[in-house]
């Protein structure tokens, strides 16, 4: 039963979806950072690429053991966020992940890898609070079946900042804040991640002054127990997940080095950072389409007109960012028709869009494998835009009906971006075995799974499909 003061108070979330919105760019942003951070200490200690994914495993190990933490106190004592609200716990994440940004500096003095790994799982575990709160908050903020459409618009700006990040990142790290001389130093990390930390305290002070609403129980009903695996489709979401993130961030993780590869394209990372925004841009123009699309209270042709006006919108925001011309990135006209189309077929129903997406993501693969130059190219980069909408569907399909269990089954959604940990380092492991562009074969199984997921819910979670899909089996 939600607070009678919560019933009576205006349904208008517009400014705190804004203010939640502003978080999610500025997580994106520093998350992307890390695909900026691999081939630049792999080269600085002379790393394998084994080793480098060390950074991805303790980032995003980080979103595994924190997750695996609220959950055990969620079943042996209540949900920790209705004890102490959305606003509080989202606030505890900005400051955990501020302080990860600020231990930057001293692993840059020392120059010491292990000292860069810890800064990262510190900043992996606030990161980790706001994934859990946030992501809930805002499919609070409206109806359950709107939920999936404002997760896409939340996660386009989060994929704006994962756009921005190597272009800017890649600058400051790269370039601006390097030694005199081109050689790779590890204070070049030092400043960018102090201004990052001194920006998420700001949005902490913006969110403190900002009245968010309120979504805790009166009487708070302690759910012990493991309930929430009692839901088939929420395991299924969980292994889902895991599949997703860590496809994903493989791939963003090789790119730079896929595209340093003689028989692709042999770039520098100089050149190489600004593909890597394409990849990012990709996801950022898929999810706001996604967001247009999965909108329930939109006319087929509406949709069709704000869906093409936010392509041509996002796709010239993307070629301001990037340092490249337009006959370089005009390959991206082709995905987004494509994806276009794909939307249309999957008929604003979650599941069925999302196993589309991710039978095209297994087929670009298979591409980028198998061929070379910039066909290889195109089909890698071409990943992003199709995973645009994979992270809020399956988080809203897997956390779908599950009532009081929510919070838990949210955790356990949570925890699974573990594979953002463990698929890169088995693809690291790949990569030092067979070569960069065979090891695409373990990202391959990850977007299988997401096919049949999809297939899954389309038969058994009718009711979370779109208006014209019947509730039932």
């Amino acid at each position: 039963m939600i607070n009678k003061e919560v019933k009576t108070q205006s349904r208008n979330y517009t400014i705190p979806l804004i203010t939640i919105t502003l978080l999610f760019f500025m997580w994106g942003f520093i998350t992307c950072m890390n695909d900026i951070l691999i081939p630049y200490l792999k080269q600085l200690f002379k790393l394998t690429f084994f080793e480098s994914m060390l950074v991805q495993f303790c980032f995003f190990g980080a979103y595994f053991i924190g997750s695996l933490i609220y959950f055990l106190i969620s079943i042996s004592k209540g949900d920790p966020i209705n004890k102490a609200g959305y606003k509080k716990g989202i606030m505890f994440g900005i400051f955990l992940a501020a302080f990860g940004c600020v231990l930057f500096y001293p692993a840059a003095t020392f120059s010491y890898y292990p000292l860069f790994l810890g800064a990262l799982f510190i900043l992996g575990l606030g990161f980790t609070v706001l994934q859990i709160t946030a992501n809930a908050y805002v499919s609070l903020l409206g109806s359950e079946e709107s939920a999936s459409s404002r997760l896409n618009m939340t996660q386009a700006f989060n994929a704006f900042g994962t756009t921005i990040a190597p272009v800017l990142g890649g600058h400051l790290i790269f370039e601006f804040f390097s030694a005199p001389d081109g050689s790779f130093s590890a204070v070049a990390t030092r400043i960018p991640y102090l201004i990052f930390a001194g920006i998420l305290l700001l949005v902490a002070l913006l969110i403190s002054r900002v009245k968010l609403p309120s979504f805790q129980t009166q009487e708070e009903e302690i759910v012990k127990g493991w309930g929430a695996l009692q839901f088939s489709h929420l395991k299924f979401g969980v292994f889902a997940m895991f599949c997703y993130v860590g496809g994903e961030v493989a791939v963003g993780s090789f790119i730079i080095s896929f595209l340093e590869q003689p028989q692709i394209m042999g770039f520098n990372e100089i050149i190489s950072k600004n593909y890597l925004s394409l990849y990012w841009g990709g996801a950022m123009i898929g999810r706001f389409l996604g967001a247009i699309s999965l909108n329930q209270s939109l006319s087929r042709g509406k949709k069709a007109v704000y869906m093409l006006g936010a392509a041509a919108a996002v796709f010239l925001v993307i070629f301001s960012i990037v340092d490249l011309s337009f006959a370089q990135i005009s390959f991206f006209l082709v995905f987004i028709v494509l994806n276009f189309i794909a939307f249309f077929i999957g008929k604003a129903a979650p599941a069925r869009t999302l196993s589309i997406f991710a039978g095209i993501n297994v087929i670009l693969l298979i591409s980028a494998m198998v061929n070379h130059g910039e066909l290889a190219m195109y089909s890698i980069l071409g990943i992003g835009i199709f995973n645009s909408i994979m992270f809020s569907n399956i988080y809203t399909l897997a956390i779908s009906g599950l009532g009081k269990y929510t919070s838990q089954g949210s955790s356990l959604v949570v925890m699974a971006i573990l594979g953002g940990a463990i698929v890169p380092i088995f693809q690291g492991y790949l990569a030092d075995q067979l070569g960069v562009q065979h090891s695409f074969i373990i990202p391959v199984f990850c977007y299988l799974v997401i096919l049949v997921f999809g297939a899954y819910c389309s038969k058994y979670l009718g009711h979370v499909e779109s208006t014209e899909a019947k509730s039932g089996h």
